[in-house]
Order: structure tokens, then C-alpha cells, then sequence
């Protein structure tokens, strides 16, 4: 396939079928989004943050791009932004994974540290102050924006419709950060299978199940608050994964299925694997593999 540029690769992804044991001869698809240019499934997002702001007028010749992220983001938004030319500044807290902050780097943005106890919350208020402080200057705020939902209502919800020709979807289960990647396949998917059960994943130290916030090792998801597009569907299911799950189906999916898949990944496994107990026999679940593991070494993903 001869391409002219690097966006031209971002989506069509493939879903592989796992050859897992799940409960009642469920069948478990995962979308791997490791395969977009910038590793992860936030390479549609950056995109149409940066798109949908040039189209509005928001970023204009040389606006500075702020955005608080953990990182994936950051690499989405780093990758759109540079077709444009446009400077970007990311604002992460120190805690996640050095991979992920060298390829923003690589990408051109600067990275600017908050400290790891304040979180994001942290981060997304210095992400605002940097706007107060810097003109010519737009925070897109992945955790607010529309748009945010929409790159995955528009893009990925429809790609798993039509790589399964017609099978029905019994359940889409999926991981939760800022909540765009689950509203916005959950919006697309009940639409075509309107009795299709939308369960989200989080790990042990998110809130989404009335847990006791703390740090955790799976990173990519998890909430220090709801996800405001939360309203915009209704959530048959959280289930919370700890990370010795998480890690356990990292390692699962690297030894059967030749699959190098973050932790977050491994906690939508397992959760997946939670919900075919529940199922009737001969169900389908599609899930979502965000990004690698290759990313994540340094964190000791394999340890």
C-alpha cells in the first residue's frame, strides 16, 4: 500500500480474534490500535482535536498547542500538530511511563512536569494557567472536548461494525481515561445493536465503582473524577481489574497470542473475560488493546 504521508495510516486497524478460553463459548474481538503511526488508539483523536480546531478557528498560523495527558494523548496531539507546523506543549505528570515522554519529545513537543500526587487534575490546571500565560495559545482539554468522543464515534465504532460482516455485538467492554474512546464506540456500536451491554474498565485506585482513589501501575485508564461524556450513554457495567490481573494477561497475550499489548489492554482482558461468564452462550465481546508494551518496559511490564 503507497501512501503520501504518515496520517494516511492512522484507523483501519485489524480485530484479531483471540484464541482465549472464555466462559460459554464467548468470543472475545480485540481492535489493535498499536498499529496507528503513533502506536495508540489516541492517534484518531489527535488528529481531530487539531482538525476540528483549525476548522472552528481556534488555531490559527502558530497557535501553541497545551494539553494535559498521560501520554498516549500527548503523541496523538504531537503528530497532528506537526503537519501543521503548530509548537506544542504537553503537561504530564511525572509518574507515567519515560517511553511514552521521549516519543512526545522525538515528535517535537516540550513536555512540562506536574507532580505525580496531584494527577492529572493537577496537570489539567496547569495546562490552563499556561493558556492564561501564553497568546496565541489553545488547550483542545481532551477530558471536555466533544471532539473527543467524536474521532471514535466517527472512526473506530464504524471500522468494528464492518470488520465483523454482519456477527452480532452481545458487549463492547473497554478501558476508561477521559471516557472519549468507550462513549464514543459505545454511541456507534447502539446504534447498529441497540440491546448491546457497554461495560467499562478501570483499574484498582479509580473511582468509577465508589473505590478509594491510590496510585496504580495500569496506566491509560482509570478517573480521578467521572468522564462528563458519561451522560451521553448509559454504562450497564464497571469492572475493576487490579494490576496483577492486568499484568498477568500482558504477559498471557505476549506468550499465546504473539501480542505485545499494554497493561491497559491486559485489564480489558481480563475484564472481557469477567463478562463472558455473564453472557449466554455464544455471545461476542469486542474490546479495545489501546497501545504496546513496548512503551511501558521501563515500568517493568514483563517483571
Amino acid at each position: 500500500m503507497l501512501v503520501k504521508n504518515i496520517y494516511q495510516t492512522i484507523g483501519n486497524t485489524p480485530l484479531l480474534q483471540l484464541d482465549v478460553p472464555a466462559a460459554n463459548d464467548v468470543k472475545i474481538f480485540a481492535k489493535l490500535e498499536m498499529f496507528n503511526p503513533g502506536g495508540s488508539v489516541k492517534d484518531r483523536l489527535g488528529v481531530n482535536l487539531i482538525e476540528s480546531g483549525i476548522k472552528r478557528g481556534q488555531i490559527k498560523y502558530g497557535t501553541t498547542i497545551i494539553e494535559p495527558t498521560a501520554g498516549n494523548t500527548g503523541i496523538g496531539v504531537a503528530l497532528a500538530a506537526q503537519r501543521h507546523g503548530l509548537p506544542v506543549k504537553l503537561v504530564v505528570p511525572e509518574k507515567f511511563s519515560q517511553e511514552k515522554q521521549i516519543l512526545m519529545k522525538a515528535l517535537g513537543a516540550e513536555i512540562i512536569h506536574t507532580a505525580s500526587e496531584d494527577g492529572i487534575v493537577g496537570a489539567i490546571d496547569k495546562a490552563k494557567a499556561l493558556a492564561h500565560e501564553i497568546d496565541n495559545s489553545y488547550v483542545p482539554l481532551q477530558f471536555e472536548n466533544p471532539d473527543n468522543p467524536k474521532a471514535y464515534a466517527q472512526t473506530l465504532g464504524p471500522e468494528i461494525i464492518a470488520d465483523l460482516a454482519g456477527k452480532k455485538i452481545d458487549a463492547f467492554v473497554a478501558g476508561s481515561g477521559s471516557g472519549g474512546t468507550f462513549v464514543g464506540v459505545t454511541q456507534a456500536l447502539q446504534k447498529k445493536f441497540p440491546e448491546m451491554k457497554a461495560i467499562t474498565v478501570e483499574p484498582e485506585g479509580s473511582i468509577l465503582n465508589d473505590g478509594v482513589e491510590h496510585p496504580h501501575r495500569t496506566e491509560g485508564i482509570g478517573v480521578e473524577f467521572v468522564p462528563p461524556f458519561f451522560k451521553e450513554i448509559t454504562v450497564d457495567g464497571v469492572k475493576t481489574i487490579s494490576d496483577d490481573d492486568a499484568f498477568s494477561n500482558v504477559k498471557w497475550l505476549a506468550k499465546n497470542e504473539g501480542l505485545f499489548a499494554g497493561s491497559s489492554s491486559g485489564a480489558a482482558l481480563a475484564a472481557a473475560l469477567q463478562v463472558a461468564e455473564e453472557l449466554p452462550r455464544n455471545s461476542n465481546i469486542v474490546t479495545i488493546f489501546p497501545d504496546s508494551s513496548e512503551r511501558y518496559l521501563s515500568k517493568g511490564i514483563y517483571d
